[in-house]
């Protein structure tokens, strides 16, 4: 694809966002689109919305598990940009208006005390540079219409990032077995799905390292302070006006969240 080509479609995105109106997946529109087309489109949305003055906080890891990566036909995942104005207080209240076609996965985020740079980041070094571990709630979302995505489609589209929401317990890595951590997600009070820690690639800081590692490949690296929201620990369940979800996380409890009816 051309550098024009690479615009047009971050502002296909963007312009869906802001008017909340789902396209067509840009793999239909260019069948040559590649991964690296890919991450050159998310960036360039990412660049637009900092230009407007928004901030980067953090990453989020897409397709850690095997179902998956076997559902899109891939091998590894995928990561996206979380921003300032995604964040969602434990326990608040999502506007609508603020989604499109969301869907609630639980999982483990990582917050960070010093920077980790590829390209040989190992799972010692994210926990070394990890100050604590917090439960978290991602709100995936889509700018492509039904979620009728590949996997370009979904790294053009920041990786279907939407909203997240941190728990207030935090926890030393150091403290618990992070990869055998269990999970019950709830909607409206229901059991929705389990997971464990190991459903994220065997560990989530396995996932983080990955994402440090990739990064390196665009020139980048995730810096001090920064969220690293490191993979669902079960399947997306989607979520409609008026729902009411919770994740019980062993060793970290609960977080809780509420779209607006």
């Amino acid at each position: 694809m051309t550098v024009k080509k690479w615009d047009d479609c971050a502002e296909l995105l963007l312009a869906a966002e802001r008017e909340r109106r789902p396209l067509s997946p840009l793999t239909t529109l260019d069948s040559a689109l590649t991964v690296y087309d890919a991450y050159q489109i998310q960036l360039r949305t990412i660049k637009q919305k900092v230009k407007e003055g928004r901030r980067i906080v953090g990453k989020k890891i897409g397709l850690t598990s095997k179902a998956m990566q076997q559902l899109l036909g891939v091998d590894q995942p995928d990561y996206g940009h979380l921003l300032d104005d995604m964040a969602v207080e434990n326990g608040g209240v999502v506007s609508w208006e603020r989604v499109l076609q969301p869907k609630v996965e639980a999982e483990i985020a990582f917050v960070l005390k010093r920077d980790l740079v590829g390209p040989r980041v190992t799972v010692i070094d994210v926990l070394l540079a990890t100050d604590y571990i917090v439960p978290a709630l991602e709100i995936v979302d889509s700018r492509i219409a039904d979620w009728n995505i590949r996997l370009e489609d979904t790294i053009a589209d920041n990786a279907s990032s939407g909203l997240y929401v941190l728990g207030e317990k935090r926890l030393s890595v150091h403290a618990v077995d992070i990869a055998q951590i269990g999970m019950a997600l709830y909607r409206n009070g229901k059991l929705a799905n389990t997971g464990v820690g190991a459903t994220a690639l065997g560990h989530p800081a396995f996932c983080v390292a990955w994402l440090a590692n990739k990064l390196y490949e665009y020139g980048k690296e995730l810096k001090a302070g920064e969220v690293i929201l490191s993979g669902a620990l079960s399947a997306a369940v989607s979520a409609e006006p008026g729902d009411v979800f919770f994740a019980r996380f062993a060793h970290l409890g609960e977080v809780r969240v509420e779209f607006a009816p």
